[in-house]
């Protein structure tokens, strides 16, 4: 059951007797003061449905001491020590000078209620009808968009750590699996931790042992694919079935159906790169630039720098790019805004489902000939293609930037080409637009600086949920903070601004 504050803190109050040793105009100020109006008890109601069992911690003090965690980029341990040691922590979530503070558990614990609630963004929801009631984007009509590479929060694994791994959750999680295991498993013994111990500077030993262990894999999906399965062991059977096709291609002069198989000479579209987060996934953010994890798109007000909508998804897949994100970024928007983004955001589906809202477009353009080459079309209407010649490519000093394909760059027509024409043209050839561009695209920069600050970079938690989570947290955090330095207050039942806009 939810857990009500008392108004008795463990010893003095922080707050009330310590009050000139907290910064004042710091968000550990403005949470001593307003925390309550900012988190009534009403508004986590939901999360405790049961009128029985042990009071919990007031959910006030979590979502406090949660929000001031992902502020600082700190442990559930550290917070929780901060808690203990710091007046400003003690004093921001109302604890008493003699406060021990709660078990880290309990911030977990919140923060997986909150993720399985049917308001899990419901802190970010609370600073968004903060800064709604101030009108500090009253007139600001402006949006920029951007995504940002997230770390994952797990290893990295090979080809034959994941193929083992993946065996070992069916056996632990699909019943009969064991037996199963036990009469068609013959490359490792899997019960046994670690690798296979093999000469692992020998490539023929590490050939032997891929095509054994997708071997394994083949004959424990075709033991266990006819069962009944619940959602964790339907889990293990659709990891082990991508992990073992997604590394590995028939073996030389092999046609697929002798079950001789090798580590594949690429790298597959959507490569899962950890058995521990699936939905982990190998990120290209330039052609130089990669990475594992997560992307986090962000939508903010350039002049104030306030995160506007913000979304964790997945890092490759069309559905997930950036292009494809945009719209659900503004779907929050209550009225036409002007949109400054880069060359990610320039696909023609996103292009005219952004102008059919009604939003005018500051988006870079993607380049069509960076190197002045020409090419003629041939086909139908919509279905127009034009190939430059490999050899040109090859010669071209620009390749890089264009195409890594081997026949040639090849252009096609697109239902969407007149919108990518007219943006090319406007982008060439407007002044205005330019000017507008190179003076509301850069400060977005400066949010997903804010967003990755401090160690943010890297994640701290599995799953797209729970990140998802973290980032709308994050951004209620970074927000607050922005209000709170432009003078936030409560001023007769209100939320007001007293400082000058800067």
């Amino acid at each position: 059951m939810q857990g009500q504050w008392t108004g008795q803190p463990v010893g003095p109050d922080v707050w009330a007797t310590c009050r000139e040793l907290i910064p004042p105009g710091s968000v550990f100020a403005f949470l001593a003061e307003h925390r309550d109006a900012l988190f009534p008890a009403a508004m986590f109601t939901d999360m405790y449905p049961s009128p029985n069992g042990r009071p919990s911690m007031p959910p006030q003090i979590l979502a406090t001491a949660v929000l001031l965690q992902t502020l600082h980029g700190v442990s559930d341990v550290e917070a929780v020590q901060e808690l203990r040691c710091d007046l400003r922590w003690k004093a921001a979530c109302g604890l008493g000078l003699h406060d021990t503070a709660f078990d880290p558990s309990l911030l977990t614990y919140f923060r997986r209620r909150l993720a399985r609630s049917t308001r899990p963004g419901r802190i970010f929801d609370a600073v968004r009808a903060i800064i709604a009631e101030t009108g500090v984007l009253r007139g600001r009509h402006r949006r920029a968009l951007d995504s940002a590479v997230l770390d994952d929060a797990v290893a990295t694994q090979d080809t034959v750590t994941q193929l083992i791994a993946a065996i070992r959750r069916v056996i632990r999680e699909v019943p009969g699996a064991t037996d199963a295991a036990a009469s068609c498993c013959t490359a490792h013994d899997y019960t046994s931790p670690g690798k296979p111990r093999i000469a692992w500077n020998d490539e023929q030993a590490r050939a032997v042992l891929v095509d054994a262990l997708v071997t394994d894999a083949i004959r424990l999906l075709s033991e266990t694919c006819d069962q009944v399965l619940d959602a964790r062991a339907a889990d293990a059977i659709g990891i082990l079935a991508l992990v073992a096709g997604q590394d590995v291609e028939p073996a030389e002069g092999s046609d697929g159906r002798d079950g001789r198989w090798r580590i594949a000479r690429r790298t597959a579209p959507e490569r899962m790169v950890s058995t521990v987060d699936p939905e982990a996934r190998h990120i290209h953010k330039t052609t130089t630039r990669t990475s594992d994890g997560f992307k986090a798109h962000l939508a903010v007000e350039p002049e104030t720098g306030l995160l506007t909508a913000v979304q964790l998804r997945p890092g490759a897949a069309a559905a997930h790019h950036e292009a494809a994100v945009a719209p659900d970024l503004l779907a929050c928007e209550d009225h036409r805004v002007e949109v400054a983004a880069d060359a990610a955001y320039s696909s023609g589906p996103c292009r005219r489902a952004l102008t059919e809202a009604g939003h005018r477009l500051l988006i870079k353009p993607a380049p069509l000939r960076p190197a002045g080459q020409t090419a003629y079309f041939t086909g139908i209407i919509d279905k127009k293609r034009a190939t430059f010649d490999a050899a040109t490519c090859l010669a071209c000093p620009l390749r890089g930037r264009c195409t890594i394909a081997r026949g040639g760059r090849v252009v096609q027509i697109r239902p969407d080409h007149d919108l990518q024409v007219a943006a090319r043209c406007q982008a060439a050839t407007d002044v205005v637009w330019q000017a507008d561009y190179r003076r509301r695209r850069p400060p977005v920069e400066r949010a997903v600086a804010w967003v990755v600050a401090g160690g943010n970079r890297r994640l701290r938690y599995i799953g797209t949920i729970k990140n998802n989570a973290w980032l709308h947290l994050r951004a209620a955090a970074l927000n607050l903070r922005t209000l709170v330095n432009r003078g936030l207050t409560r001023s007769e039942g209100a939320w007001v601004l007293t400082a000058a806009p800067v």
